[in-house]
């Protein structure tokens, strides 16, 4: 059984991580197309609906290959974790169908409708298609993180006659107070990915002296508004989600900052080295009674360590998870750091001609997409060993009838098929990229057969 709990757990975690590489820059570029159809409904510019066209043809090729990847890990739930939709399923089961019944279908609704029929609907209805695409997608991150958030802490659920956990009220599942803070959290994540993308693609072509016009308004956009994004994550969002993290989740916030033993005025640990087995932090570099400060606002505040909690209550990868967490919260430094100083620069009318400050934003435009990661690891992996937190251990929850060959075989299968699908994803973005916004210019459909018989 455990063997094949550590396949079933490793498939899961490499079918999620994969897909989210797509909804979060289309949730992140959501906003920005918005944002761009706006400036052109206001302005009368037809510069800005070229560089929303441009960015729609990037948001479709993501949303594809979403649903593409989005699809397995729902048959997931009934091939590798039966027992959990068992018990469960009466409660995931409405946000997850609320998710693919309501929000995906607006989404994908409005986004065929922006995509292909900007001439029939108008200046007014194409900015109305983009705002729906952008509400969908939004609609359906909540959904999402919503169904998460009940699994760390769940509200609004019974036990029934029979073992089975049932929904008591769909407004505490829905209004649960962990998914109002870490859906913020997350997306704000996904808007710094999209800015991040955008502006990265606007200093290359800055860089490379192609399309100046869009680079000019593409770094514009990415940095203003991710400069926002990056320090609202930090605060409030992020300093919500640790502080509930601290008071429902004791032992994950212990094992996150690598605290073994309880502390009276707890440092907050920047750098080192979990030895679980010795029961230690070595070669810390740490801020003095920070920890307790953040997260109770007092410096003496006591935090308990994970020597307080049976080793039975302790997330199962302690080392991963420390690290998981250092990542996330140091990428999000770097991302304030280089967001508000290319901000400052364009203030000051420099930043399209500060070369470096551009290679700055086009070399960070991979590490939005690791620090998504690494936050959705600590999520989880600090979740464990629960599945349902309190509720449902995670060794619980597996397909009892599905033993770990069968479970490795369609591990590999997905490794095979997911790859093909990476690089036709590269491909097809650097296609994009290279024939630039101007494409857009281009005649299609009876325009182009007027034109080319004239």
């Amino acid at each position: 059984m455990g063997q094949a709990l550590d396949v079933h757990r490793l498939q899961f975690a490499f079918t999620v991580t994969f897909h989210y590489i797509f909804p979060q820059l289309t949730m992140g570029l959501a906003l920005l197309l918005v944002y761009l159809k706006t400036k052109a409904l206001r302005t009368g510019d037809e510069h800005y609906n070229r560089a929303a066209r441009f960015w729609a043809r990037i948001f479709g090729i993501n949303f594809a290959l979403g649903v593409v990847t989005g699809i397995p890990m729902e048959f997931q739930f009934g091939t590798n974790w039966a027992a959990f939709s068992k018990a469960a399923g009466g409660v995931i089961g409405q946000t997850l169908a609320m998710e693919g019944v309501f929000s995906f279908f607006l989404e994908s609704s409005f986004l065929g409708l922006f995509l292909f029929g900007e001439k029939r609907l108008g200046r007014i209805g194409h900015w109305v298609a983009a705002f729906l695409v952008f509400l969908g997608s939004w609609l359906s991150g909540y959904l999402i993180v919503a169904t998460d958030a009940w699994m760390q802490r769940p509200t609004g659920y019974r036990i029934g006659a029979h073992g089975e956990i049932e929904l008591s009220s769909f407004w505490q599942l829905l209004l649960n107070k962990w998914a109002l803070w870490q859906y913020a959290h997350n997306m704000l994540g996904a808007v710094q990915t999209g800015c991040f993308v955008m502006a990265g693609v606007g200093a290359f072509y800055l860089l490379t002296q192609r399309h100046e016009n869009y680079g000019r308004t593409f770094v514009r956009a990415g940095v203003l508004v991710g400069a926002a994004a990056a320090i609202l994550q930090l605060f409030p969002t992020g300093d919500m989600q640790g502080k509930l993290v601290a008071y429902n989740q004791q032992p994950t916030l212990a094992a996150m900052e690598g605290l073994f033993e309880s502390q009276e005025g707890a440092p907050l640990a920047i750098l080192g080295q979990p030895d679980v087995e010795k029961r230690k932090l070595d070669n810390p570099l740490e801020v003095p009674n920070m920890l307790s400060f953040l997260t109770y606002r007092q410096w003496r505040a006591n935090i308990k360590g994970l020597a307080d909690f049976p080793q039975t209550e302790w997330p199962d990868q302690i080392v991963l998870l420390y690290y998981s967490y250092h990542v996330m919260v140091g990428l999000g430094t770097i991302f304030i750091a280089v967001m508000v100083l290319a901000a400052l620069l364009h203030w000051r009318g420099k930043l399209y001609e500060s070369r470096w400050m551009l290679w700055m934003l086009m070399v960070c435009v991979p590490l939005p997409y690791i620090a998504n990661t690494a936050g959705w690891m600590t999520a989880e992996l600090g979740r464990q060993p629960w599945l349902i937190y309190g509720l449902m251990r995670t060794a619980s929850g597996i397909s009892p009838r599905v033993a770990a060959g069968n479970a490795w075989f369609t591990l590999i299968g997905f490794m095979g098929m997911y790859t093909i699908l990476a690089i036709l994803w590269l491909f097809l973005i650097y296609r994009e990229i290279e024939l630039g916004p101007e494409q857009g210019n281009r005649p299609t459909g009876e325009d182009a057969v007027v034109l080319a018989a004239d």
